[in-house]
């Protein structure tokens, strides 16, 4: 199992990605050069959103032409920044759920019927891998885009701060800093529960 500790930070506009992505700290910080992705994410759920009443979130998401099939689920609390996470590539879902569960998924995922789509997003990403001063890494995503609903849509804007490596001590000093000098609040709800919600 994969195992998934990430903060999001809300940003008011598009913008504010550049300033942020000029940060002299940020330069000082960054490991590996700037990654650039296309994300067309499709969420799934029964009829009765059975995986939604489990807290299991099920996606198929393309990052540029790379398929990738993915399950998440909490790890302790509901408001918890820690998830479980599987994933395999693969265009097609029924083929990928017996995969996910092999590699340790809830074994929920190979007793559902039908799945459909309800949601999704898209949007762009850059990401770069950081090296704190500490030795542990986390990498800095920048999401601009929007959300999907059956009817309507939202705009996507956020910065997304998620341990790689060592323990979280600087990864949150470092979302401190961020939060302070770019005045950005804290984002409490996934892509995924933004997008659900709309109609």
């Amino acid at each position: 199992m994969g195992t998934e500790l990430e903060w999001k930070l809300a940003v008011p506009e598009p913008a504010l990605l550049e300033e942020l992505l000029a940060w002299e700290e940020l330069r000082r910080l960054t490991a590996e050069p700037l990654r650039h992705y296309h994300m067309r994410t499709t969420y799934f759920d029964t009829p009765e959103r059975l995986l939604t009443r489990r807290r299991l979130t099920l996606r198929r998401r393309m990052e540029n032409e790379r398929s990738v099939i993915c399950c998440k689920a909490p790890l302790g609390a509901e408001d918890s920044h820690l998830r479980g996470e599987w994933e395999v590539e693969g265009d097609e879902l029924a083929a990928a759920l017996p995969r996910l569960t092999a590699l340790g998924a809830p074994a929920l995922l190979t007793e559902l019927g039908e799945l459909r789509p309800i949601c999704g997003a898209d949007f762009h990403r850059r990401a770069v891998l950081l090296r704190l001063d500490d030795g542990s890494a986390c990498e800095l995503a920048l999401d601009a885009g929007r959300l999907f609903g059956p009817t309507e849509s939202l705009p996507l804007c956020e910065a997304e701060l998620e341990l790689k490596e060592g323990a979280p001590d600087a990864s949150l000093a470092l979302l401190a800093r961020l939060t302070e000098r770019f005045g950005l609040a804290p984002q409490p709800l996934s892509k995924f529960a933004r997008a659900r919600a709309l109609g």
